[in-house]
């Protein structure tokens, strides 16, 4: 796609976005009525998500050509994903002690929803497991990508000591990643209408305009502390990136498609086909970004680690509990790996959430006072999850 192409396309989703916002807030059940034109286009989304990452990593790391380069691409990538999670982590920290948005809350006991509840057993050998999976065409069907990355890196590995035998394999697999890079082209004509009805029919569900402000008025500092430790971390990276690739708002506007769809998706996974054609346009090179983004949009959520961080520390305080730094240190070195391992299980979020609560010691029906804006909130993580793995693809890119 040319560049041209791609501002105006950007300029038509930003559109989009916006138009959503106004149709669910004054028209919320004619937004929820459309709200099918939404699911058509993440559907087409999810329908590329498998064989693009399956296809992307075994074709990039068939182009490296031996393994010790592999070892150095994969080394850079998990050191820049585990400091930037780490980053944002004592980002979100620091933010919800400066705010104290819990201190001194009146709020009512909420029950907390069961399917909540059914993850408080989950523990490190659940993440653990969750790595290799017995059958990868249930984690294919329920799009758990970790297990899947797992396997193509493993079988990238073994094609690539098998000399001239494995090279028709990896030859085939690169025909296969440039034909799904085609379809996601086709498929980003239609974010406009999907973004817009996404937007719109999730405001529409929500009530309306009057109903949410309602509903952010009871935990607004909760939403000032988020929003303001996720601008903080967005500004952060995008001067990382600036002093290490010397890439600066070219970069972020050629991101702009793929940021713009994670706010209207709330899926970094969902996004992945849009990251990578907008790296792809942005002059990453296809080695890095390959192998970078699939593992990012698996494993990297800074602002997943950043808001549940903040979170804990939000009910804690609205609690009447005082977390010393012991356990703020708890907090964050857990807060760090659950976002890092706990990627291979559904709803990884709430499981995070869990985890970290448990850790401290702090009670799990705090996570019902923040259920109503959580949706909310999701979209501007995601975006932050995604401007992350594009932050480190391009950084990886410059180091490799």
């Amino acid at each position: 796609m040319s560049h041209k192409h791609a501002m105006i396309l950007l300029a038509f989703i930003v559109l989009g976005a916006v138009s959503g916002v106004f149709l669910g807030w004054y028209k919320p059940d004619t937004a929820t009525q459309i709200s099918w034109l939404g699911t058509l286009f993440l559907n087409a989304l999810k329908m590329t998500i498998i064989p693009l990452v399956i296809a992307s990593i075994v074709s990039g790391i068939g182009s490296l050509g031996n393994l010790k380069k592999l070892g150095r691409l994969g080394g850079l990538t998990l050191l820049y994903y585990s400091l930037s999670t780490a980053v944002a982590v004592f980002i979100g920290l620091v933010v919800v002690n400066w705010i104290q948005p819990g201190a001194g809350m009146q709020w009512s006991q909420s029950e907390v929803p069961e399917y909540i509840l059914e993850k408080q057993d989950t523990g490190a050998s659940d993440i653990i497991l969750s790595l290799v999976s017995p059958n990868l065409i249930a984690s294919a069907a329920e799009t758990q990508l970790l297990p899947l990355i797992v396997f193509a890196i493993l079988f990238s590995m073994a094609l690539s000591t098998l000399g001239e035998t494995g090279r028709p394999v990896f030859q085939l697999f690169d025909g296969i990643n440039e034909a799904m890079m085609k379809l996601v082209i086709w498929v980003m004509h239609l974010a406009p209408l999907g973004i817009f009805a996404l937007i719109a029919a999730r405001l529409g569900n929500a009530g309306g305009g009057e109903h949410f402000l309602s509903e952010m008025k009871a935990v607004g500092w909760h939403v000032v502390t988020v929003l303001t430790g996720l601008l903080a971390h967005g500004i952060l990276l995008f001067i990382i990136l600036l002093l290490m690739t010397r890439r600066g708002i070219s970069y972020l506007l050629g991101m702009g498609r793929a940021l713009v769809t994670a706010f209207g998706t709330a899926s970094s996974s969902a996004t992945l086909p849009l990251s990578m054609e907008c790296v792809r346009e942005n002059g990453i090179s296809h080695k890095t970004s390959k192998f970078v983004l699939p593992l990012g949009a698996t494993i990297n959520m800074d602002g997943t680690a950043l808001y549940e961080a903040a979170a804990v520390m939000f009910i804690a305080q609205a609690y009447g509990i005082d977390l010393s730094l012991t356990q703020q240190a708890i907090v964050f070195i857990t807060a760090t790996l659950a976002a890092i391992g706990a990627a291979g299980i559904p709803e990884a979020g709430l499981v995070t959430m869990v985890i970290v609560l448990s850790a401290v010691g702090l009670p799990l029906d705090g996570i019902a006072l923040l259920l109503s804006v959580d949706w909310f909130l999701d979209r501007f993580r995601t975006s932050i999850n995604v401007w992350s793995d594009s932050v480190g693809s391009a950084i990886v890119d410059r180091l490799t």
